[in-house]
């Protein structure tokens, strides 16, 4: 039978003195994090039967805070992907005892996106943010920055100087992107489509204006059609679509910048099965990922959703160790670009 680890164990494992290990199992002063983090390591490689306690008594050492996400459209599959990817990473968070608030918000329109910051701010030390801009939600983060409570924009850039950071996509290059596989794409020049949730959502509007740019700088004959906005809706953006394939017959691509893929998918699917179109679209959900398969969409942009979510969770460490007071560059992620052979 084998021997049950001792602190003797424990301490030659990690590198530090039996009293030190007394000190970190039993709180008895303070311990420097790092000591702490690599007796806690050791503990649980060697199988010490207190590691749990360990780590429990390191997980209290740390300072506490609440974050409120503030995310879209609950019954989105990519918004759920994204609470979930933002919920793992703050309870993963080194520096930080971070209890998370997970919210979503089915209306969009401005003024009650702005009570509901204001609210949850309220029982939150920092905000995650995922909305359109406008002067009324700027108004309020900029209250919550002079009280020392960081909001982080995500998805979307807002135009207030008080966010205390942003991470998303970069935009242009998803916008880019997208032209330039229509331009390789499509077996012929004419008419593409352009769906948009909204301009105020500053990601999409600046994909739009990139997509166009590409275009207009390859000189070829394709016409862009003038956007159409869906709100992000499932039930516009199938009208939009069904609209776009009727009356256009020359119509030989479709770009959806924003949301509502599914709405967009399922008119595609009963309209349209076999016209030869190249579409392109956001975010590999079940939805898309089954339009892949099926060919009915050609590519699909998409958010890294782990790598914002470790990356929101850092920026909310650097934005608590300034204590609010400073305002971080934004974070700008390279696209994920899936195609049938990839996923």
């Amino acid at each position: 039978m084998s021997r049950r680890p001792t602190i003797t164990d424990l301490a030659l494992a990690a590198g530090v003195s039996p009293a030190t290990v007394d000190r970190v199992l039993n709180n008895r002063s303070k311990v420097r994090e790092a000591t702490a983090q690599r007796v806690l390591l050791a503990a649980e490689d060697i199988g010490y039967h207190a590691s749990g306690l360990l780590k429990k008594r390191f997980q209290e050492s740390k300072p506490r805070k609440t974050i409120a996400l503030l995310l879209q459209r609950s019954a989105e599959a990519f918004y759920q992907a994204l609470g979930a990817a933002l919920v793992n990473a703050a309870a993963r968070q080194r520096d930080y005892q971070i209890q998370t608030n997970l919210i979503f918000m089915d209306e969009v329109a401005p003024a009650y996106i702005a009570e509901r910051l204001r609210q949850v701010a309220e029982e939150s030390d920092a905000v995650a943010l995922v909305a359109l801009d406008h002067h009324s939600i700027n108004q309020v983060i900029e209250q919550l920055a002079a009280q020392g409570k960081p909001v982080i924009t995500l998805l979307s850039q807002l135009s207030s100087q008080a966010c205390a950071g942003h991470l998303g996509l970069d935009s242009r290059k998803a916008g880019r992107s997208a032209a330039w596989a229509i331009s390789r794409l499509a077996k012929k020049e004419g008419d593409i489509g352009i769906l948009l949730g909204s301009h105020r959502y500053l990601n999409q509007e600046i994909s739009e204006i990139s997509f166009i740019s590409y275009f207009r700088e390859l000189g070829r004959s394709f016409r862009l059609l003038d956007p159409i906005l869906n709100l992000d809706d499932d039930r516009l953006a199938a009208e939009a679509t069904a609209n776009l394939l009727a009356s256009h017959p020359d119509l030989v691509a479709l770009y959806s910048a924003g949301g509502g893929m599914a709405g967009m998918i399922s008119a595609l699917r009963s309209e349209a099965p076999d016209r030869d179109l190249v579409v392109i679209c956001n975010e590999l959900t079940p939805s898309t990922r089954e339009a892949l398969n099926e060919g009915l969409v050609d590519m699909v942009i998409a958010t890294p959703v782990e790598r914002l979510a470790a990356e929101t969770l850092a920026l909310f460490a650097r934005a608590f160790n300034a204590k609010g007071e400073q305002c971080f560059a934004p974070v700008l992620l390279a696209p994920e670009l899936h195609i049938r052979e990839n996923i």
